[in-house]
């Protein structure tokens, strides 16, 4: 009998040491905060079929087209209860040079061509491979990617996190964006954020849009406002808009969206910092840095993005922020892959008789 527990000691004093470390990273606040809004839902949406067979080459972006302007007035959000952000004002820098505030929403019309299906300036499919550096109640690393995948008119985004070694990450999340491709932009149906944890139980958050509105994570219905986006939605939505010349970059500039996350709906704004040099595994790339105008808090993440103009506006990197004190960095680590371009056959010419 000693012998027996002498055995099991060494077992015991690793659980023991695997729960202390869960605990210094401030998992079980985060499982308790998962649990208030989890329920049971049916599996997550297959992933669409795509091979990435090439990498992206940085490339001049086309030239812009003039953007629409409009200014937000209360009405835009009579219909809906959300929580809108005030916009910051401009740095001392830019108000010389920026008198007004100029706001784009992302809602321009556009024409929709002829046959219904969404015309062919939206990127074709794409995987981008970040590293994962970052602060979690102690230092942390892993990896992450992006997948936008698009087929016809349908699109999924599927963005992965995981903290630790790839092998068996402490830490794991899934985000999926389902829905398709319209005139006016995105049109999410289906949001799932998938969490996994080292020794804790799998959890799942979903969001789900109709025309009549969306069901938050927790049940509730609420009216949405048009054009709403998800967590990963949002950033192909903002690559549409500046790709096709829709709404133009420039310092200062306001961008405002409104934005669907698991408790709650907002109208959501982003300002253009300005361009940035970052270091890549493609050489120094040009970026536009877009900051959100709230600051984390309230349980929901914020996200900070770089989206590089010769890579078709393209995020290569995401500063995700859960508070002040924790943050996950992803910086792209590889040249994007994309699948081949659909090249159209030739019309047949007519034997002559």
């Amino acid at each position: 009998m000693a012998v027996g527990r002498l055995s099991r000691r060494p077992l015991a004093l690793a659980a023991l040491l695997l729960a202390v470390l869960l605990l210094h990273l401030g998992v079980g606040e985060w499982l308790q905060s998962l649990r208030a809004d989890w329920r049971p839902v049916e599996p997550m949406p297959p992933p669409l079929q795509v091979s990435f067979v090439q990498p992206l080459v940085p490339r001049a972006p086309p030239p812009a087209r003039a953007p629409r302007l409009r200014r937000l007035g209360s009405g835009d959000a009579a219909a809906v209860s959300v929580d809108r952000a005030d916009a910051m004002p401009p740095a001392p820098e830019a108000a010389a040079s920026t008198p007004e505030l100029d706001v784009l929403t992302a809602q321009a019309p556009v024409e929709a061509p002829a046959d219904g299906e969404p015309g062919p300036e939206w990127p074709l499919s794409t995987r981008l491979s970040y590293q994962l550096t970052g602060y979690f109640r102690g230092p942390v690393s892993g990896h992450s990617s992006v997948e936008w995948l698009r087929q016809g008119s349908r699109y999924q985004v599927r963005l992965e996190v995981a903290v630790g070694p790839r092998v068996a990450p402490l830490i794991s999340r899934q985000m999926m964006s389902d829905g398709r491709l319209t005139p006016r932009g995105i049109a999410p149906q289906r949001f799932d954020e998938d969490t996994r944890i080292l020794i804790a139980p799998r959890q799942r958050r979903t969001l789900l849009f109709d025309a009549d509105g969306v069901t938050l994570a927790d049940g509730r219905r609420e009216p949405a406002l048009p054009g709403v986006q998800d967590a990963s939605s949002q950033f192909v939505q903002l690559t549409w808009l500046f790709l096709t010349g829709r709404q133009q970059m420039r310092p200062g500039l306001v961008v405002e969206l409104p934005l669907a996350l698991p408790r709650r709906q907002y109208w959501w704004a982003y300002r253009v910092l300005g361009e940035e040099v970052l270091d890549t595994p493609l050489g120094p790339l040009s970026a536009w840095h877009l900051q959100p105008t709230r600051g984390p808090g309230g349980g929901d993440l914020v996200a900070e993005v770089w989206l590089a103009p010769s890579l078709q506006y393209l995020p290569v990197r995401l500063l995700i922020r859960e508070d002040a004190q924790n943050f996950v960095d992803l910086r792209m680590d590889s040249a994007p892959l994309q699948e081949a371009p659909i090249v159209q056959p030739l019309p047949s010419q007519k034997d002559s008789p």
